[in-house]
C-alpha cells in the first residue's frame, strides 16, 4: 500500500473573560484575563486539533468533542489533542509537521514557544522538533489588535497509510 500526504488548516478564536487562565499551547500564561470557552479555550491546541482533523478528512473539533458535552466542560485542551492522535493512529497516519501561530496582542508569549512544543508533542505522542510555534500581533486591527481576544492558525502535514481514510 502507498502512502500519501495530506495537509490540513486550523483556526481557532476565543475572546478574553475575567476569571479564567490563559491557556495557550497547554501552558497556563500569567495574564489578567483567560479566554473563555467550554474547555479550557486553548486556541493553539484547537487549532492544531482542526489541522490535523481537516487533513484526515474527519471534520473538526467541535464534531469530536462538542462543547454541548458536559464531559468536555473546562477539559484540558491536549487531553482534546491525545484524542485526536488517537483517532490518527486509528486511520494509520503520522503527523510529518504541524505549524502554529498565535495571534494577540498581548500578553507577550514567545518566552513559552518550547514549553507549547513539548506540550503539544507529548499529547500528540510526537518529538517536539516536529512542532512549530509562532507569534504575531494585529496592530491594533480586528479583535485580536483591540485585545479582546486571541486567534490561532495551524497546518498540518501528514502522512497517511492510503487514501482511503473512512
Amino acid at each position: 500500500m502507498e502512502a500519501s500526504h495530506r495537509i490540513g488548516l486550523g483556526y481557532d478564536a476565543h475572546p478574553f473573560a475575567e476569571g479564567r487562565v490563559l491557556v495557550l499551547g497547554g501552558v497556563k500564561i500569567q495574564y489578567a484575563r483567560g479566554l473563555s470557552g467550554h474547555s479550557d479555550a486553548d486556541v493553539v491546541c484547537h487549532a492544531i486539533a482542526d489541522a490535523i482533523l481537516g487533513a484526515m478528512a474527519a471534520g473538526d473539533i467541535g464534531r469530536l468533542f462538542p462543547d454541548t458535552d458536559p464531559k468536555y466542560k473546562d477539559i484540558s485542551s491536549l487531553v482534546l489533542l491525545s484524542g485526536v492522535a488517537e483517532l490518527l493512529k486509528s486511520k494509520a497516519g503520522r503527523i510529518l509537521n504541524l505549524d502554529a501561530m498565535v495571534i494577540l496582542e498581548e500578553p507577550g508569549v514567545s518566552p513559552y514557544f518550547d514549553e507549547m512544543k513539548e506540550n503539544i508533542g507529548r499529547a500528540l505522542g510526537i518529538d517536539a522538533r516536529t512542532v512549530s510555534i509562532k507569534a504575531t500581533r494585529n496592530e491594533g486591527m480586528g479583535f485580536t489588535g483591540r485585545g479582546e481576544g486571541a486567534a490561532a492558525l495551524a497546518v498540518a502535514l501528514l502522512e497517511m497509510a492510503s487514501d482511503d481514510l473512512n
